[in-house]
């Protein structure tokens, strides 16, 4: 199997990136959004993370880009600055290759050396397989914060995980 390699984000990547949130936008609970995504509002999102210190990375194989995370800000309060949210995605064709895995352990080891303290994630409850990737990585549950998204004709539950940092 081709080896993952992990680099920064580059806005040459978005076009594929778009092409993945879409289609976890149209075919899953994954996020919650209901509007496919443009180029330029992507685009846009990524500068607003990048400017603010927090890391964009994509994983490749081969060079072709298959996936991708980032995290930020959880909340807005000033208080809240050492605690990260973040988001990972894997070219759906792709899972079961230890990309995600890559990615995670690159994004973990990031927020560690910017001595964040803890991240967190935010799961649609339906994806226990999300759910059981965070927990390889020691994230625990740590609320289920019942429908809070309605997508698909039904509500959704929105399970918060956390991992400890430091």
């Amino acid at each position: 199997m081709a080896k993952i390699e992990i680099r920064p984000y580059k806005p040459e990547d978005v076009e594929t990136i778009v092409a993945i949130l879409n289609y976890y936008i149209v075919n899953s609970t994954a996020l919650y959004d209901y509007t496919q995504r443009t180029f330029e509002q992507q685009l846009a999102i990524f500068e607003d993370k990048l400017s603010k210190g927090f890391p964009v990375i994509v994983a490749t194989m081969e060079e072709r880009i298959v996936g991708f995370g980032y995290y930020s800000e959880f909340r807005f309060r000033e208080a809240y600055k050492y605690t990260v949210e973040h988001s990972v995605y894997v070219l759906p064709n792709e899972h079961g290759k230890g990309i995600g895995k890559v990615i995670m352990e690159s994004l973990i080891g990031l927020a560690k050396k910017q001595k964040l303290h803890t991240m967190i994630a935010v799961i649609d409850s339906e994806n226990q397989d999300s759910v059981a990737f965070h927990e390889k990585f020691g994230f625990k549950t740590v609320a289920v914060i019942k429908e809070t998204g309605f997508k698909f004709d039904r509500w959704l539950h929105s399970q918060f995980m956390q991992l400890m940092l430091e």
